[in-house]
């Protein structure tokens, strides 16, 4: 969905999987962002972020880089470097 510029899909697909009981993991989450960032969703990546603490998820770099970059493409540098 993301390199297909289908990023609300993507989204949307993420965010059922929570009310189907799947487990979301640092894979499905790093996807989530990154398709924020293909959609220039600042906000959107920086509350997956949020979201992957409150769930216990450890973030990786490709993560955190997606979520930089959705800011970076939203002209939000300083809550890219927060």
């Amino acid at each position: 969905c993301e390199k297909g510029r289908q990023w609300a899909q993507a989204l949307q697909l993420f965010h059922e999987m929570a009310g189907s009981r799947l487990e979301r993991n640092v894979i499905t989450f790093s996807a989530a962002v990154s398709a924020c960032k293909t959609g220039e969703q600042w906000v959107e990546a920086l509350q997956l972020i949020r979201e992957m603490v409150r769930s216990h998820v450890v973030s990786g770099t490709v993560t955190c880089s997606a979520a930089i970059s959705a800011c970076e493409k939203g002209e939000q540098w300083v809550q890219a470097l927060q």
